[in-house]
C-alpha cells in the first residue's frame, strides 16, 4: 500500500519541478523530500526523476502517476474535509464551476434559492471555459459544473460524465442599429466579422455556419468577452453572432436569431460525476432548473 504523504510530497515536487521547493511548501527539509520520493520509488518501482546537474526533470511515467494520483489525493482531501465538517457539526460543501455567461445570467438565481435551503453549507464558485471546467470535474476539484455545446460543434463527454441540459439558446446575428431585413448570412459574406478566439467552439460554430451559407468570414476582431464583441458591433460596423445569454439588448445593436438554421443553437448543461455522492447536488440542480427563466427571449428551458 502506497503512503498517502509520499503521494502528496511526489504531487508537490512534480507541480514545482523542485525538492527544495516541494520543501518549503510542506514544511520539510530538503533531504527529507528526497527520502520520500526514494522510498516511493521503491514502492513502485518506478523512476519518477531524473537527477540533473542542476535540478531534477520529470519522468513520463512520472507525468502519469501525477495524473493517476490527483483524483485520489482530491477524494482523500474531499473525505478529511467531510469528516471535520461533520465533527464541527457544519452542513457540507459544493464545489460549483460555470462558463462566465451562465455565471451571470443563471448562476446568482440558483445559488440564492440554493442557499435559503441549505443555510449551513459552504460554496465554491469557480469560472471556466468547458474544457477546463470538465478537467476539475473529473480529478474530483468540482461537484458540478455548468458548461455549453454549439449545435454545430457537439461535444463527446468522457465515461463516468453525467450531463443535464438545462436550456437551449437561439444563436443570434448582431449588426449596427438600422439594419434590417432577415438573417441571411450569405448576404454579409463581405461584411467583417467579430468572434471568438481561434480554437474555440464558438467560433468553429461561426466557421460552420458560413460554410453552409457558402462563403469563409473574414475575422476582424476576435474576444471572449461578449460585451466587447458587442461594443466592436457598434462602433466598427462589424457583425457577429453570439448565443443568447451572452446578449443584453442595446439600442445600438441589432439582434436577430439565425432560425432558418436549424443548428443554429447553443445548449447550457450541467455535468457532474456519476459516482458523487454529495448530498448537496440534488438541491442545487434542481435549483438550476428553477433557475432557467421561462420568459426570457430566445431561451427555452429544457
Amino acid at each position: 500500500m502506497y503512503k498517502l504523504h509520499h503521494l502528496l510530497t511526489f504531487q508537490a515536487v512534480h507541480r514545482t519541478g523542485s525538492f527544495a521547493t516541494a520543501a518549503r511548501e510542506l514544511g520539510y527539509t530538503a533531504s527529507a523530500v528526497s527520502q520520500q520520493i526514494a522510498a516511493l520509488e521503491k514502492e513502485t518501482g518506478l523512476t519518477l526523476f531524473e537527477r540533473e546537474a542542476h535540478g531534477i526533470r520529470a519522468t513520463t511515467v512520472a507525468d502519469r502517476l501525477a495524473e493517476l494520483s490527483r483524483g485520489l489525493l482530491a477524494e482523500v482531501d474531499e473525505f478529511d474535509y467531510q469528516v471535520r465538517r461533520l465533527a464541527t457539526g457544519l452542513s457540507g460543501r459544493l464545489r460549483v464551476g460555470s462558463f462566465t455567461t451562465a455565471s451571470v445570467r443563471l448562476v446568482p438565481a440558483a445559488l440564492s434559492e440554493f442557499r435559503r435551503r441549505r443555510p449551513g453549507a459552504e460554496i465554491t464558485l469557480a469560472d471556466g471555459e468547458p474544457d477546463n471546467l470538465l478537467d476539475s470535474l473529473v480529478d474530483g476539484g468540482l461537484d458540478v459544473a455548468l458548461v455549453y455545446e454549439y449545435g454545430l460543434s457537439p461535444r463527446q463527454w468522457p465515461p463516468g460524465v453525467r450531463t443535464i441540459a438545462l436550456a437551449r439558446e437561439d444563436l443570434l446575428l448582431l449588426r449596427p442599429s438600422g439594419e434590417t431585413g432577415p438573417a441571411s448570412l450569405s448576404r454579409l459574406a463581405d461584411r467583417l466579422w467579430i468572434t471568438s478566439l481561434e480554437g474555440t467552439a464558438g467560433e468553429l460554430s461561426l466557421s460552420r455556419l458560413c460554410a453552409i451559407a457558402g462563403f469563409t468570414p473574414t475575422i476582424a476582431f476576435r474576444s471572449n468577452d461578449y460585451n466587447v464583441v458587442r461594443e466592436l458591433v457598434a462602433h466598427m460596423g462589424g457583425v457577429a453572432i453570439v448565443p443568447a445569454l451572452g446578449h443584453v439588448p442595446d439600442e445600438r445593436i441589432s439582434a436577430v436569431p439565425l432560425s432558418s438554421h436549424r443548428s443554429a443553437h447553443r445548449t447550457v448543461l450541467a455535468i457532474h460525476r456519476e459516482g458523487n455522492t454529495n448530498p448537496l447536488l440534488g438541491d442545487f440542480l434542481a435549483a438550476l432548473r428553477r433557475a432557467v427563466p421561462r420568459d426570457a427571449d430566445h431561451l427555452v428551458p429544457l
